[in-house]
């Protein structure tokens, strides 16, 4: 009796996942229309980006690789999908995008501010005092990543967070 459930189970499982992983974006292509024309179609459906080639993993995400169609009236983006220029805007792809389908949010990531191997200035405050040293990063990261850290005159490994202007800052511990 368990025989016939498992393939059926199976299929389902395949469908959710490759609907899930894949989805193709069911949109009407805006490209060479007025900005009246699109304005016009907005109000009819949602308006959202795609690839329209290829983007590799590592690869930045420019404006050019993206284009903007419009949802067939009553379809709407799936949830977890990035699809407008600000989420998109300076992101690099962590596995490859195919052109005419959403983009997950779990599929890109910030630019790194900081590379593996990089020498950085890392910082400690406390209070009036500020005491600074020279590392070299273990691992890339992003403004507000936690990495670790190699003290280069000590050899001592820490634990930073990368801010905005590319040093490291670390806590008391």
């Amino acid at each position: 009796m368990a025989g016939p459930i498992f393939p059926a189970l199976r299929c389902a499982m395949l469908a959710t996942v490759l609907v899930a992983a894949g989805a193709p974006a069911f949109a009407q292509d805006t490209t060479g229309q007025s900005a009246n024309q699109i304005a016009a179609a907005q109000a009819v459906g949602e308006a959202v980006l795609i690839p329209n080639r290829v983007i590799y993993p590592g690869e930045t995400i420019e404006p050019a690789s993206l284009k903007q169609v419009t949802l067939i009236p009553g379809k709407h983006k799936p949830d977890g999908m990035a699809t407008r220029s600000e989420e998109l805007q300076g992101k690099v792809a962590k596995r490859t995008l195919l052109p005419g389908r959403y983009i997950p949010v779990t599929a890109i990531r910030d630019a790194w501010l900081v590379e593996q191997g990089a020498s950085v200035q890392v910082y400690f405050t406390a209070g009036a005092l500020t005491i600074s040293a020279a590392c070299v990063t273990l691992q890339p990261g992003a403004a507000g990543d936690q990495i670790k850290i190699r003290n280069i005159d000590s050899g001592k490994i820490i634990t930073g967070t990368v801010m905005a202007d590319g040093t490291i800052q670390v806590g008391a511990s």
